[in-house]
């Protein structure tokens, strides 16, 4: 089974502060991926984007 299909856990993949979802840094390695938003907990912060560029 996929992990996209699993749901998330409160507490492992995310809180919630304030109203707002965070993202533990554990489900952003999880999720393999930087989506250059800035996330608080991001594992990637210090590395260079893995995501795609715009190609408008």
């Amino acid at each position: 089974m996929s992990k996209k299909n699993e749901p998330l856990i409160l507490d492992r993949d995310y809180y919630i502060e304030n109203g707002n979802y965070v993202f533990t840094a554990y489900y952003l390695k999880k999720r393999g991926y930087c989506c250059d938003n800035g996330c608080r907990h991001c594992p990637y912060k210090n590395k260079k984007s893995t995501s795609n560029p715009s190609t408008v």
